[in-house]
């Protein structure tokens, strides 16, 4: 299938195939406040070992966490240990002819074990981060039902979990919000050849061609013909066939058609003309040429860079417009109602002028990239914070953020990395030098697993090693923003301050002359957060009391940012009232603040009739 023909409701766009089938829906469901689920057994049948009760006395709406109303439970006490099970028809999990039967998860908050038929297939840490069961082995030979098990650990209280805007305290307060608990991304199972694709990554040269990296469920027991097609609405662009003897390879691509610069222009991907490439992967024996295994993916030719006091895309400037999307809804939380309500985001965010965002403080939904991917928007992807420094926190953010770079470096909307916002797990940065030291690990980590695209070593302030200088300011005057961003004097004034938080901006003299030398872009990556007729107990930057108030100090503060001859982009805080941080554009429930052509105008600086 065509990546433009895509519904988006396949959980891996990348790496697609047709044998899959979705567990998402009814789960029963049991919290284990004891942590006695183990010892007594309530992985096996029936109910659970020694237990002199039934543990799963409750039922689940499969992928809402249980704090979510969409759940059906909406419990938001702090339960740390929860468990699930289903029922599984025989038909969905049968395999033959050598084929293997996996059941997949999107996402489970924080540590997961899983059981099949009452033998554990799977152990996964990491509550942002997919992982696989490979159930063939565990299925009960002639049973017309398997039964899938999976218990939960996710500790509220424990500050060295990645946790993001998931709030330590019982009740959510500032900007932080309601807690995950379990399964909070779809699961789905997928019948695979025994010699199958786990990993397809593309890095794409623009000026070239695509390189593509493909990783094997095993080392091949005789070589293999990995063949790779491309092409574009029908017409093939470039063919490579690579003899594989391991259970990694790389395969080089050339585009004819991008040698000559006119043609190039219609296959390059930007968010004004979002050009995905067809790519078909078929794994064959060497010797017989029979098919092994068959995926098929997308590609977009595109560049990521900064340069020339600038972000480059194409190797050309490119003005920044984001706005911060915290990937929080009233109904399911952390989790999302489906493909239909992501390309809704993307639309949205579109409409209202805006060419980036940036999913704040989560890894957001692989399908909401796929949305940026076909629809064009440019995204900064970002991983939930720890709040302690320690030897865990650091093996723990480290390990679940290179699994994400990993899950999402093919997509082409991703065009930044931020491992780090704020300080956020490394707040004594600024005198610390083993957290300095994190911080540029961190960064170069990051580029050592993807080089091409520019990386934040601490969005915000406190820069160490940053692609990109961004600047956290949420000052609503327009004329104190004027003399921090009007020129260059006035942002070097700002640069040798305690900076706008009282942070300083820059920690190592290195990432000042990179800023100075126009290889590290001004941005300003947060600022706004202003709400309309809020209440007390709403949380916001700065209040207006009327529509007309808001808008016009909207457009005030939009203006010297736009206006500045210093700042390559912005970032607004933020897309949508989440819980009581009422910074939106849109309310809680999804409807602009003001009419969306004024909100266009403001971002874009274009009259409202002419967009």
């Amino acid at each position: 299938m065509k990546a433009s023909e895509q519904d988006g409701t396949y959980p891996r766009p990348i790496l697609r195939r047709e044998r899959w089938h979705s567990l998402d829906g009814t789960w029963e469901f049991g919290y284990d406040d004891a942590r006695e689920g183990e010892r007594e057994a309530w992985f096996s049948e029936p109910g659970g070992g020694g237990s002199d009760r039934e543990p799963f006395d409750r039922e689940i709406t499969v992928p809402f966490p249980p704090e979510a109303p969409a759940s059906g439970i909406g419990e938001t006490a702090p339960h740390p240990v929860v468990w699930y099970r289903r029922r599984i028809p025989h038909d969905v999990l049968a395999v033959g002819d050598g084929h293997r039967s996996l059941v997949h998860f999107g996402a489970v908050d924080h540590r997961a074990k899983v059981w099949l038929d009452g033998r554990q297939v799977a152990e996964h840490v990491g509550g942002q981060t997919p992982f696989t069961a490979d159930v063939t082995d565990a299925l009960l030979p002639g049973a017309d039902e398997h039964v899938l098990v999976v218990r939960a650990e996710d500790d509220p209280a424990d500050l060295a979990q990645p946790r993001g805007k998931q709030d330590w305290q019982d009740r959510p307060h500032a900007v932080w919000y309601e807690r995950t608990t379990g399964i909070w991304q779809t699961v789905w199972t997928e019948t695979v050849p025994g010699l199958h694709i786990t990993d397809l990554a593309w890095i794409p040269d623009p000026a070239r061609g695509v390189e593509a990296e493909i990783t094997l469920a095993a080392a091949p027991s005789a070589p293999v013909a990995v063949e790779i097609v491309l092409s574009h609405d029908g017409e093939p662009l470039a063919e490579s066939t690579s003899v594989v003897r391991t259970p990694r390879g790389r395969v080089e691509l050339v585009v004819p058609a991008l040698r000559n610069g006119i043609d190039r222009e219609d296959l390059l991907w930007s968010p004004e003309r979002p050009t995905l490439i067809d790519a078909r992967v078929t794994v064959r024996d060497a010797g017989t040429s029979a098919v092994l295994d068959t995926v098929d993916s997308y590609v977009g030719l595109r560049s990521a860079g900064v340069g020339r006091g600038a972000f480059l895309l194409n190797d050309r400037p490119y003005y920044v417009r984001s706005v911060l999307n915290q990937g929080y809804r009233p109904d399911t939380l952390i989790a999302n109602s489906g493909t239909a309500e992501l390309r809704r985001e993307v639309e949205l965010i579109k409409a209202m002028g805006f060419n980036a965002v940036r999913i704040h403080q989560k890894a957001e939904d692989p399908r909401f990239l796929y949305w940026a991917d076909r629809l064009g928007l440019l995204v900064w992807g970002e991983t939930g914070a720890a709040y302690e420094y320690g030897t865990e926190a650091v093996e723990l953010l480290t390990r679940e953020w290179l699994d994400l770079v990993r899950r999402d470096r093919s997509h082409p909307s991703i065009v930044t990395w931020v491992p780090v916002n704020e300080s956020w797990g490394c707040s004594d940065i600024a005198n610390d030098r083993a957290q300095q030291a994190y911080t540029v690990a961190l960064a170069n980590l990051t580029r050592a697993l993807d080089p091409t695209r520019p990386v934040m070593s601490n969005e915000g302030w406190e820069h160490t090693d940053s692609d990109i200088m961004g600047v956290h300011d949420y000052s609503s005057d327009p004329e104190l923003l004027t003399r921090r961003y009007g020129d260059a004097a006035g942002f070097e004034a700002l640069l040798s301050s305690p900076g706008p938080a009282g942070r300083t901006l820059s920690l190592d003299p290195r990432q000042t002359g990179r800023y100075h030398s126009g290889e590290a872009p001004l941005m300003v990556t947060e600022f706004g957060g202003l709400s309309v007729g809020a209440d007390d107990d709403e949380f916001s930057y700065t209040r207006t009391g009327t529509a007309d108030q808001y808008a016009a100090l909207l457009g005030d503060i939009f203006g010297v940012l736009r206006t500045s001859p210093v700042v390559a982009g912005f970032c607004y805080t933020q897309f949508m009232d989440t819980a009581q941080e009422t910074n939106g554009l849109l309310d809680a429930s999804g409807s602009p603040k003001l009419p969306m052509e004024t909100i266009r105008a403001i971002v874009t600086g274009a009259s409202p009739t002419t967009g």
